[in-house]
């Protein structure tokens, strides 16, 4: 049979680690969207850059 300070203390450390598990799920969930985040910017710069390609290219041929 085990003391109600030896439950308290069990109660707590379970606590703990529903705690734990529950960060450590948040932090993979907020490095899958920083992941996504970065892929749609990197994108979006491509295709900044290419359009300022087909800009240049075409002032300079209509020049």
């Amino acid at each position: 049979m085990t003391s109600h300070v030896e439950q308290q203390i069990a109660e707590r450390i379970a606590a703990a680690r529903a705690k734990a598990e529950q960060d450590k799920r948040r932090r993979e969930e907020l490095a899958a969207a920083r992941k996504r985040g970065l892929g749609f910017r990197h994108a979006a710069k491509l295709r900044r850059m290419a359009e300022a390609l087909s800009n240049e290219s075409l002032s300079a041929s209509g020049a």
